[in-house]
């Protein structure tokens, strides 16, 4: 049941913190608790995204937990990353040394300097 999921999930937090967080009222948040109404897809989605779970979760209890790749909105870094999943440990580390260098390497950069290869 949605309602016993958002009680579970709320904790401790107060029902008025919850509805501030996704912008309803406390009266509309605590009727999603009881059952008393449903929400509708984009307040969904702001509860599944404010609680760190997935919409499915919310709705079926059944979760397909978020992965890193969930989080990362770049097609070509989830490639990246995806595919650093299958390099050796000493690739992956030097991989992580190179990140941390072009990392390095921004924080020098001045803004409007153009990027060079």
């Amino acid at each position: 049941m949605l309602g016993g999921r958002l009680k579970s999930l709320r904790g401790k937090r107060t029902q008025e913190e919850v509805a501030k967080q996704i912008g309803v009222s406390r009266a509309r948040y605590s009727h999603y608790e009881n059952g008393r109404s449903e929400p509708d897809y984009e307040t969904l989605k702001k509860l599944a995204d404010y609680y760190k779970v997935t919409i499915d979760y919310l709705l079926t209890g059944t979760e397909k937990k978020k992965t890193i790749e969930d989080e990362i909105a770049d097609p070509d870094l989830q490639i990246a990353y995806r595919d650093m999943q299958e390099f050796s440990p000493e690739s992956r580390q030097q991989a992580i040394e190179f990140i941390k260098y072009l990392k390095e390497k921004e924080k020098k950069r001045k803004p409007g300097d153009k990027q060079n290869g």
